[in-house]
């Protein structure tokens, strides 16, 4: 590769800070060029992106935050920079290297950003993909980010035991599906809610839950979840929020388990839902814990080659909607929102 080879760059950038539900216009594609050589001086890794991620909670930094986003995971992205960018996590191609611990042609998923092309210097985020057998875009789901965030709170933070009664909510989505069945792989029995009836119906037909709900149908979510548990939750998986979140806490056992890990039903209100039901935390002494996947990356080995033979053994389905183009990135993400998507949702900047 000639050392002043260069190739054009679209990238997303942010027109302006978003109150409410976000629309496409609040974000554009624009053009730049990037240079096809790692700049001298420290290490770094340039990255074609191949697969980028849409997840629920990048919502978050769009708005203007008094502290900056300070107190979220990520701080505000800024008007007229790259949108969704770290801590991103696609998957894609190594390009050029002057990290010893990776060369031009390794695959890669880990902290990039909505672009075609990322230089990152923190070479610690990235992870070489080791099961290139799997389709590649599975690294930006069921294989990495969203899938290990299902499998580390499950695991560690509800710490399963057979028999356990599970509930998921917001389970077509991409952590609950991965989540639900890890559950049945531990030998719960698994209650999804989801937001369709087609998607309820996956959920029992493809992901093999025992029981399932369509949260925009039932009047009264604690009635629904009494119906499906009649003896009480021991797991809840948490990725709504909000009034299934104040249902949940109605329902849970002894010694019951919240884990916390998304409220999708919050990102785009003004005035977010106050639970009502904390009371129950006490009696019933529940832990209820918010999960942050950053905590956890010690683990992603074992998670990787625990997932790979479940995928690869048929325990694990795996349900992916894709999109092609860097150009559709901002319909897809605005799609999750209104449930749009089934699964986990991908935009594929190249065919495999």
């Amino acid at each position: 590769m000639a050392g002043n080879a260069v190739a054009t760059n679209k990238r997303v950038v942010l027109k302006r800070h978003v109150t409410g539900f976000p629309m496409e216009e609040d974000m554009e594609v624009v053009v730049d060029t990037v240079r096809l050589r790692v700049p001298a001086g420290s290490p770094a890794v340039l990255v074609q992106n191949l697969y980028l991620s849409c997840d629920p909670w990048m919502r978050g930094r769009m708005s203007k935050h008094d502290d900056g986003g300070a107190a979220e995971t990520a701080p505000d992205f800024v008007v007229g920079e790259w949108v969704l960018g770290p801590p991103q996590f696609p998957t894609g191609k190594v390009i050029d290297s002057t990290h010893p611990e990776f060369k031009a042609g390794d695959l890669v998923w880990g902290m990039s950003g909505w672009e075609e092309y990322t230089l990152v210097s923190k070479s610690e985020s990235l992870f070489k993909i080791n099961h290139t057998e799997l389709p590649l875009s599975y690294y930006t789901g069921v294989l990495g980010l969203t899938g290990f965030t299902a499998y580390a709170s499950f695991m560690e933070v509800g710490r399963p035991k057979k028999g356990d009664f599970v509930f998921v909510s917001s389970a077509s989505g991409a952590v609950g599906q991965v989540a639900g069945q890890l559950a049945k792989i531990a030998g719960c029995y698994v209650v999804g809610s989801a937001g369709s009836d087609e998607k309820v119906d996956l959920l029992k037909t493809k992901f093999g839950f025992d029981d399932t709900f369509n949260y925009k149908s039932e009047t009264d979510l604690a009635a629904a979840l009494k119906r499906c548990l009649p003896d009480g939750i021991d797991i809840y998986v948490d990725n709504m929020g909000g009034a299934t979140l104040d249902a949940g806490l109605l329902n849970m056992r002894w010694g019951g388990r919240v884990v916390v890990c998304g409220m999708i039903s919050q990102y785009n209100l003004e005035e977010q839902y106050g639970l009502r039901n904390m009371y129950r935390i006490i009696p019933k002494a529940l832990r209820v814990e918010g999960f942050n996947v950053t905590g956890y990356f010690h683990m992603y080995s074992r998670f990787e080659e625990e997932m790979a033979g479940y995928i690869k053994e048929g325990k694990v389905v795996v349900v992916q909607d894709v999109v092609e183009g860097i150009e559709s990135a901002p319909t897809a993400l605005i799609g999750l929102f209104s449930g749009k998507n089934v699964g986990k949702q991908l935009v594929a900047l190249i065919r495999e």
